[in-house]
């Protein structure tokens, strides 16, 4: 037998490398994609300004704390959810167009094209969380718990992206060619985005809506990234971001990878 070098395309090591290639390519998608990368980076950014503007002082009046407290981690997690649309988005296009069908047929790695959109896309949200917390900064953001607590805010803000982001990937390759996926899920997005602490303290809700407000995904992922920032109680609002995460990943690891096979197959 004759020694190629080439690793057996099940093998780890061809994972591996073929999802760090794939990975690149998904990254220079991205930042070629102008209207993606102007989403996902300058519009957050330009809605954190607007926030502090137009909502700042009444925010910092109900609750006795500088609103950019809220905003920014409320801002950081929009973008991780809209970036995630849009690479969705993308899916669903390549899919149509043939794309998954010839990388799938390619003696490649089953799941490296798989495993590069979720790492570029925490790599996305990796970026996008430390471009808006630059942003934060000149609105009056600051880290007053040391760099431990930077770190565990950064890490919110990536575990948030990752469940919404195989919650995406899930319904993009489970869903028709040209489905309308994207405004489904930009209505539930801001569903999620104008409904929860960061956007308005919780005391502000009707006293009906202040269960749902308060135990959405968003609201307690905000309320910890806010802690993690200024201090404050952790427990409990880690236990919720833990369970929401848990239970997005679980419902929609298996659907996701189904599909995307039963999608990069389909005639």
């Amino acid at each position: 037998m004759i020694e190629t070098g080439v690793p057996s395309e099940r093998s780890i090591r061809a994972w591996w490398s073929q999802s760090l290639t794939l990975t690149g390519r998904q990254l220079m998608v991205f930042l070629r994609d102008v209207p993606t990368l102007t989403q996902s980076l300058v519009m957050p950014a330009l809605s954190m300004l607007m926030f502090k503007v137009v909502l700042g002082d009444a925010i910092g009046k109900a609750t006795g704390q500088d609103s950019a407290y809220g905003t920014v981690p409320l801002v950081i997690l929009v973008g991780a959810m809209f970036g995630s649309i849009a690479s969705a988005t993308r899916l669903n296009s390549e899919r149509r167009t043939g794309l998954l069908s010839r990388l799938y047929v390619l003696p490649i790695n089953r799941g490296a094209d798989l495993t590069s959109r979720l790492v570029s896309d925490m790599v996305r949200i990796l970026i996008t969380t430390l471009v808006l917390l630059g942003a934060g900064h000149l609105i009056g953001f600051r880290f007053t718990q040391g760099f431990g607590p930077a770190v565990g805010l950064v890490v919110v803000a990536l575990a948030y992206g990752a469940a919404f982001g195989i919650m995406t990937l899930a319904l993009a390759v489970n869903a028709s060619p040209g489905a309308p996926i994207v405004p489904y899920l930009a209505l539930f997005s801001s569903l999620l985005m104008f409904f929860n602490s960061g956007f308005s303290p919780l005391s502000a809700y009707p006293l009906w809506l202040q269960p749902i407000v308060a135990n959405q995904p968003m609201t307690p992922a905000i309320d910890l990234m806010r802690a993690l920032a200024v201090g404050g109680p952790l427990t409990d609002n880690l236990i919720k971001v833990a369970i929401w995460t848990a239970l997005l990943l679980a419902v929609f690891i298996y659907p996701a990878l189904r599909g995307y096979r039963l999608a990069a197959t389909a005639r």
